[in-house]
């Protein structure tokens, strides 16, 4: 009754309104999202890989179908499960996914549950396969594996969590790995949050190594890290698989003395001026008792301006540039806290909600396969003018956008909003997504 009647308003009687506007989305850019992974064969690789460990005999929604549900939820910032209760009928998601009503919030809670230690294998063989077709249409000419690690919050008795002292809060502490050049996610593992830093990072980082060692032979590979990661174990292994590394140090008594002539060096520059910024740079070679051999060790010392003392860098790498140019590409590192950034605050990365430690690991690798999803899409089809955007800048542009559904003589017709202001954008990406050549099998 209310859907059909008009309603007035007392602030201005000629305006009337009702519930009667059809079939109505606000999410038309997913059409944009979906043709895209279909032409990269994505949502084919997804439901074909992808299986929990379901004793049912039959399911009305299948696990393909309610992973690529919440991958495009996840993309529209839709991130709690229950708003999949709210999206039920939404045009655009039930013709995505060819259903005539979307899995509900209890449906979702149940499929994520089912979710183990296998479907965590899962995940890694997808990513790498999905990896593989996009580097197919876009190969890297090199590979940079920006080593970190970041602490996603828990607030209750979740297994695993723990408190980590250096960010002085409880959760779970995951490892991960980006491409520093394109901002891919290569690869991420949830672990306890009292963990330390480089815990597990060796037999994290070499599949990645035997990868692109196998298939990309000829990409040059470089890697960093904090002083987080500064074990010899990772030094010796780098080298073993022929990769160019630049690891931070933490500064101690023996490193300072080694430096002891740069630092009068920098003194002596500033004798006559100790209000503005100096430099120096230098290099020596080190090997701490943990260490098979003495390694090169890149040093920065600076004075800051307005200050008096001295602040200090080491670099322990295998790189043959000068050291000003092994600090400079170290330092470069920092393009990754926007990484961590974004998949934090534009994919919730921080969804890890249940009990069980292994479901939240679960639940961690849908969110970064959406963050992989998007940034493939946003760096390979969309117009150049927008591939540096944040994810929340390029929803508000191209995947907000108003839509109603009619249908016709068995068509599906999306009518998007008329005063929308980026339709050049929209008709771009379509043309690049339909210029792209994926090699699918």
């Amino acid at each position: 009754m209310y859907s059909l009647k008009d309603t007035s308003f007392e602030s201005n009687s000629r305006i009337k309104m009702n519930f009667n506007g059809g079939d109505l989305s606000s999410d038309a850019g997913l059409l944009l999202l979906n043709e895209f992974n279909s032409k990269m064969g994505f949502n084919d690789v997804i439901k074909q890989q992808f299986r929990t460990n379901d004793s049912a005999c039959s399911r009305i929604h299948k696990d393909g179908d309610n992973l690529l549900q919440v991958i495009y939820q996840i993309q529209s910032a839709y991130f709690e499960d229950d708003c999949a209760d709210e999206l039920t009928t939404d045009p655009i998601f039930t013709t995505l996914l060819e259903k005539e009503a979307l899995a509900s919030q209890p449906t979702l809670s149940r499929f994520y549950n089912r979710m183990d230690g296998t479907t965590l294998g899962q995940f890694e063989s997808i990513n790498r396969e999905l990896r593989r077709r996009v580097y197919i249409c876009k190969p890297p000419e090199m590979m940079l594996f920006d080593l970190d690690s970041t602490l996603l919050e828990t607030y209750g008795n979740q297994e695993g969590e723990g408190y980590n002292y250096h960010y002085g809060s409880h959760g779970y502490h995951p490892l991960i790995c980006y491409d520093g050049l394109s901002g891919d996610l290569l690869k991420a593992t949830l672990r306890k949050g009292e963990v330390y830093t480089s815990n597990g990072v060796c037999d994290f980082i070499q599949p990645l190594f035997d990868e692109f060692l196998n298939e990309h032979p000829k990409t040059e590979l470089y890697l960093r890290g904090d002083s987080g990661f500064a074990i010899p174990e990772l030094y010796t292994q780098c080298e073993t698989n022929g990769t160019t590394y630049a690891i931070r140090l933490k500064s101690n008594a023996i490193l300072n003395k080694l430096s002891d002539e740069l630092d009068w060096e920098l003194a002596e520059k500033t004798r006559e001026n100790t209000i503005d910024y100096a430099v120096v740079y230098g290099e020596f070679y080190f090997q701490a008792s943990t260490w098979e051999y003495p390694r090169r060790v890149v040093c920065k010392i600076e004075k800051p301006y307005g200050q008096i003392t001295h602040m200090k860098t080491y670099i322990v790498t295998n790189m043959e540039l000068k050291p000003v140019e092994v600090i400079r590409f170290y330092c470069n590192r920092g393009r990754m806290e926007n990484f961590v950034k974004e998949g934090k605050n534009g994919f919730d990365f921080s969804a890890v909600s249940s009990h069980s430690k292994t479901v939240n690991a679960n639940r961690f690798q849908v969110h970064t396969l959406a963050y992989n999803l998007f940034n493939w899409f946003r760096r390979i089809a969309l117009p150049k003018a927008l591939r540096k955007l944040t994810v929340g800048t390029i929803r508000m542009k191209l995947i907000k956008i108003a839509v109603r559904l009619v249908k016709s003589a068995g068509y599906k017709i999306f009518k998007l909003c008329s005063s929308c202001p980026y339709k050049k954008e929209f008709f771009m990406t379509l043309e690049n997504i339909r210029g792209l050549k994926p090699q699918l099998e």
